[in-house]
């Protein structure tokens, strides 16, 4: 009788620490995932930023050109 009781805790505890190991690689690999995808996004909005930097600063320079054309003008 003592014996089956035995049985029975051992195998609940190794049932509990099997799945409590299982949810933790599962949880791991999910986080991994997240990582990778937000990784990739940032990537993609790093580029835009990136592109919308550039196309502000082609415009600034256009800009001082033209006023610098306008002065000449003037003078």
């Amino acid at each position: 009788m003592e014996l089956g009781i035995i049985i029975a805790i051992v195998g609940s505890a190794i049932g509990i620490i099997a799945i409590v190991i299982a949810m933790f690689l599962w949880l791991r690999s999910e986080a991994n995932n997240d990582r990778r995808y937000i990784s990739a996004i940032q990537r993609d909005d790093r580029k835009d930023i990136l592109e919308l930097i550039r196309s502000i600063e082609f415009e600034i320079k256009d800009f001082h050109y033209k006023l610098i054309e306008i002065e000449r003008g003037r003078k």
